[in-house]
């Protein structure tokens, strides 16, 4: 009995002791932690799901919400993953220029078919890190396509586009058409014979869904679809919605367009030195595989096309409900090229025209929350810490209509920008269409011209109207979310020739 007491007594103090050392190893650990900021605030996470109910069909709108109530950097749990949103000029100051070096990383959706070293080797856009390799496509790219010589370069190749599309409206005169259709057409067969010196897809090709069209619409569907995997990433090895699998096959059937072309490309540099007409010439002298060649156009397709095809979209929307806004940029347009067509060297001139694009990007910004970075180690911002690998978003839709920032924000009224210097070159926080520091958007300089030369050509040649005579004042503006800012109901007009 006495020694069962004394074993007992020994139990208990070698357990007090054990919590004792247990309890100065925790303190110990945990110190440098109690320094450190708590997390950005936000809704209170649900068990095991997080704040997936938190973020509707509309991300953009319900992040916007949620701001409002607990302040300009929010934080959101998606399954295991952390997100932070930053939704006012400051938090994307401290996002994408103070830390622009940490939290530049991107994240990569578990859809996109890249694992390992390829996320590094292949992707300029979805590119995990910044790298050297990420800096030479970037550099490679602005080169060929982007720097202002590129871009004058390019200017005959535009303009006989965009009359080819002009060419194609008249002989539907009095038709109903799909505006953002034509102008997808018009633009990616531009950047088809940048890269490739070809035409990939015909004005008369009809519906969504025809062809080449249809699976880059799809691609970019499935690349912000709510994938299980992105929320738990253990789990992504199994491709339980099946994305992956899906992406995969279409970005293979996009690839099967052009690798004949890249073959017999590749075949005729071998038996004579050609000279570079095209992008796929630059990418065959720095030597890229295929996969390379293949992944880097169909990044610059996807980004190319709908971010230039919706924001000319949104802006007829606009400026056919704003019929005063449209008759000045009518007034524009007389004065400055009567019955001439319109050209590179015209769209400098058109101030008022200008000021409507940026209207345009500031009430429906192409890609509302930018696309997801990553931070690449913890770092404290506006005095929250920002986990390493929490996924990182700048709101611009939220900034964009921010009544402490624009008068009036909701109203389409282009004049807020005739008297400001407010541009979106990166150097304005409260107004960032293209994003800002690292990651920001390389083709600026040719989508600016793209969708400046598209509208003004648009509007200078065609009358337009709605089916059945529908009043413009009453056109349904609701929104449709994806990587880029659709309408939810496409822009159908009926054009008549101007004379």
């Amino acid at each position: 009995m006495a020694e069962t007491f004394q074993r007992e007594i020994y139990l208990f103090f070698g357990f007090v002791l054990l919590l004792h050392i247990i309890f100065h190893i925790l303190k110990h650990i945990r110190s440098p932690l109690l320094k450190r900021k708590p997390l950005p605030p936000g809704p209170h996470p649900w068990p095991i799901i997080g704040n997936i109910p938190h973020m509707g069909k509309k991300p953009h709108i319900s992040m916007a919400h949620v701001a409002e109530v607990h302040g300009p950097l929010i934080s959101l749990r998606l399954g295991t993953q952390l997100l932070v949103i930053g939704s006012s000029p400051a938090a994307a100051t401290e996002i994408l220029k103070t830390h622009d070096r940490l939290l530049s990383a991107r994240c990569v959706p578990q859809a996109i078919p890249l694992k390992g070293d390829d996320l590094d080797r292949l992707p300029l856009i979805w590119g995990s890190g910044s790298g050297d390799r990420w800096k030479f496509l970037r550099a490679l790219c602005r080169a060929e396509l982007f720097t202002p010589n590129a871009i004058e370069s390019q200017s005959t190749l535009r303009e006989r586009k965009v009359n080819e599309m002009l060419s194609f409206l008249g002989t539907n005169e009095g038709k109903v058409v799909n505006i953002g259709e034509v102008v997808f057409t018009t633009v990616f067969n531009t950047l088809a014979n940048l890269i490739f010196s070809k035409d990939f897809i015909s004005l008369e090709d009809v519906g969504p869904t025809s062809g080449l069209k249809g699976i880059i619409w799809r691609l970019m569907e499935l690349g912000i679809a709510p994938n299980i995997s992105d929320f738990y990433p253990i789990l992504s090895g199994l491709d339980l919605q099946g994305l992956n699998k899906e992406f995969s096959e279409l970005i293979n059937k996009v690839y099967d367009v052009w690798e004949v072309l890249i073959k017999e490309r590749r075949e005729s540099r071998c038996h004579d030195a050609l000279k570079q007409q095209d992008f796929l010439d630059a990418m065959l002298a720095n030597e890229f595989a295929n996969d390379q060649i293949n992944f880097l156009a169909l990044e610059l397709f996807a980004a190319g096309t709908d971010t230039i095809t919706t924001t000319v979209e949104w802006a007829m929307a606009e400026l056919l409900k704003n019929k005063e806004v449209m008759d000045k940029v009518c007034e524009e347009l007389r004065r400055e090229f009567s019955q001439n067509s319109i050209t590179k060297s015209s769209i400098p001139q058109l101030q008022y025209l200008d000021a409507c694009v940026k209207e345009t990007l500031r009430l429906h910004p192409p890609a509302p929350l930018l696309l997801p970075h990553r931070a690449l180690e913890t770092c404290e911002v506006m005095n929250y810490t920002i986990p390493k690998n929490s996924r990182v978003f700048v709101n611009i839709w939220a900034i964009g209509r921010d009544p402490t920032i624009w008068e009036d924000p909701l109203l389409f009224t282009p004049e807020r920008f005739l008297s400001s210097n407010i541009d979106f070159k990166g150097q304005h926080f409260e107004f960032l269409p293209f994003s800002a520091g690292r990651r920001m958007c390389p083709g600026l300089p040719m989508a600016t011209r793209q969708v400046h030369l598209i509208l003004a050509s648009l509007i200078h040649s065609f009358e337009w109207s709605l089916p059945n005579n529908e009043d413009p004042a009453l056109l349904d503006m609701n929104e449709k979310f994806g990587i880029t800012l659709q309408k939810e109901l496409p822009l159908l007009l009926i054009p008549k020739q101007k004379v």
